[in-house]
C-alpha cells in the first residue's frame, strides 16, 4: 500500500472515532511533517510542527491544536521555511496501521508523532519562539 493510501486509511480510522480529543489532528500533522519536501508550502510545514509541539510539549488535544491553527491562520505573515531533516522515517503511517485498532493504534499514533517531532529536533526552538511570539508560549 502506498504511503498516501495508508494515510487515508488511517484518517478514516481517526475520523470514525469521533473522539473529543480529535486524534485525527495528530495524524494530519505527523504525516505532513514526515512527507514534506522542497515543494511543500511553508505554512503546511509550520502548522504541522506547531501541532506536534503543542501536542507533545504542551499536552494540547487535537481539538486545541486545531483552534491554535485557526488563530495563527488569521494573522497575515510570512511563514518560516523550516529545514527538512534528511531522516524522518523511524516510524511511519504503515507502522501505525499495523497496530490493532483501539488503544494500541491510538498509542502508535502518539509514538509516531513523537518520532517525527524528534526528527525535527533542530527546529524545536524556532517553533517554540514562533508560538511565544503569537501568545501560545
Amino acid at each position: 500500500m502506498a504511503d498516501e493510501d495508508a494515510f487515508h486509511e488511517l484518517c478514516g480510522y481517526t475520523l470514525g472515532l469521533r473522539d473529543r480529543a480529535f486524534l485525527h489532528q495528530n495524524v494530519v500533522d505527523a504525516y505532513a511533517a514526515q512527507t514534506a519536501d522542497a515543494r511543500t508550502k511553508p505554512i503546511k510545514i509550520t502548522f504541522a510542527l506547531v501541532g506536534l509541539h503543542l501536542s507533545l510539549e504542551k499536552q494540547f488535544s487535537g481539538r486545541q491544536v486545531q483552534r491554535a491553527h485557526l488563530a495563527l491562520a488569521k494573522r497575515t505573515r510570512r511563514w518560516p521555511a523550516f529545514p527538512l531533516p534528511r531522516d524522518r522515517g523511524a516510524m511511519t503511517v504503515h507502522d501505525v496501521l499495523a497496530a490493532p485498532p483501539g488503544p494500541g493504534r491510538d498509542a502508535a499514533i502518539h509514538a509516531w508523532c513523537a518520532a517525527v517531532w524528534a526528527d525535527y529536533r533542530d527546529c524545536h526552538r524556532a517553533v517554540a519562539d514562533l508560538l511565544r511570539e503569537h501568545g501560545f508560549g
